[in-house]
């Protein structure tokens, strides 16, 4: 993998040290100048002539979405963002095949998003339904035994985080998909935070329903994302936001809804947005996703080796699997004062709070963690910079 090359082809990289590719990364500049040249197009053409002409290159993006996804392009929906994806893949599963009634079940994880985890316990207080936690073991993966024992005709649905925002953990999506396709039950799975910085396949994961956003590890523009939907639970779903673009009405005033995955959006979208999210995952499939994977993960080894040796400093990192986000404490700041200080020294990091990831935040009795994520694009030079700032920090 040429990084010059990658650095040159990202603007960003000349102006600051990006470690906080799990909140939104570096976009290359192809995917910078399709949404502005479309937008240019709007302007002198028209926004319907201009969106008009630009068919044939938006539906490319879904053919590349697919092929990243290893499905077909019928089964990929592009709403506005990677929450909205998840919020209509499981809003038109409910409201289909997967009506909640009292008595049933769903089962998620502790490493769950705070929005997929409230939505899920609306739906189920709303029904008389019940949200369970997978145990999980000492490195808090979700345990699989565990799982098995969990599993009854009262299961409507499993809803797994893939990657853990709050700790860069990779949960065993395929062996949990295994679990549910035996036994019959849908399985949702937010890949926030895996698509983009390694290779995940639907088919082989089992996942009925799967999310992700367009701007963190995969580099496309914010305000994208992707829902793949597997045909067979199309098939029951009904939309919750109706227009003219997912259904008809015939002579006799039947309405026929659309049966494929676009039935999750509507007519009217970001063509501009749309072609920089086509753009940026045919950039990463000509980096090869096990190249990008590969990259992320030394990178993501040697950032915490460096972590480990520095006073005051705490890896909060779980799991058997690991990604390219690393979090970590520093004992007597806060970590808003260490992200501004760094901020401040044209670092880029995040700041966790419980609020996002509660129920693994609070069993382990964290209220905050500092999460640096690394791309591609980082140097081995940026983590040796970071790290001595750290180490200026805590002095």
């Amino acid at each position: 993998m040429d990084i010059d090359r990658l650095r040159a082809e990202t603007p960003g990289c000349e102006l600051v040290r990006h470690f906080n590719n799990a909140g939104g990364s570096l976009p290359p500049r192809a995917v910078l100048e399709a949404v502005i040249s479309h937008l240019q197009r709007e302007a002198l053409q028209g926004p319907v002539e201009a969106g008009l002409a630009a068919t044939a290159a938006i539906d490319d993006s879904y053919a590349a979405a697919a092929q990243m996804l290893n499905c077909q392009p019928h089964e990929i929906a592009s709403p506005e963002s990677g929450s909205r994806a998840w919020s209509l893949a499981f809003s038109h599963f409910a409201l289909g095949n997967g009506r909640f009634r009292a008595g049933d079940r769903i089962l998620t994880s502790a490493s769950e998003w705070a929005g997929n985890y409230i939505a899920l316990l609306d739906a189920a207080r709303a029904a008389g339904a019940a949200v369970e936690l997978i145990p999980t073991g000492p490195d808090g993966t979700p345990d699989i035994a565990a799982l098995r024992t969990l599993i009854d005709d009262r299961v409507r649905l499993i809803a797994l985080t893939h990657v853990a925002a709050n700790g860069g953990m990779v949960n065993p999506a395929a062996e949990v998909g295994a679990i549910a396709r035996a036994a019959g039950i849908p399985f949702l799975l937010d890949a926030a935070q895996s698509v983009g910085q390694m290779k995940v396949d639907v088919a082989a994961i089992g996942c009925d329903m799967l999310t992700a956003p367009g701007r963190k590890f995969l580099r496309g523009p914010r305000g994208t994302g992707l829902v793949y939907i597997r045909p067979s639970l199309l098939e029951k779903m009904r939309p919750v936001l109706v227009d003219n673009s997912c259904g008809t009405m015939s002579e006799s005033g039947e309405i026929v809804f659309a049966r494929d995955a676009r039935m999750l959006e509507t007519n009217e979208n970001a063509r501009a947005l749309k072609l920089g999210l086509g753009v940026a995952i045919r950039y990463a499939l000509a980096l090869g996703l096990d190249a990008i994977e590969a990259r992320i993960t030394e990178l993501a080894a040697t950032l915490r080796r460096q972590l480990a040796g520095i006073d005051r400093v705490t890896l909060r990192d779980q799991g058997r699997r690991q990604s390219g986000i690393v979090s970590f404490t520093v004992e007597g700041l806060t970590a808003l004062d260490v992200r501004n200080r760094l901020h401040g020294r044209q670092f880029n990091i995040s700041v966790g709070g419980a609020a996002y990831t509660p129920l693994d935040m609070k069993a382990r009795g964290l209220a905050e963690i500092l999460r640096a994520s690394v791309h591609v694009y980082n140097t081995e030079q940026e983590i040796d910079a970071l790290c001595e700032e750290l180490r200026d920090i805590v002095r």
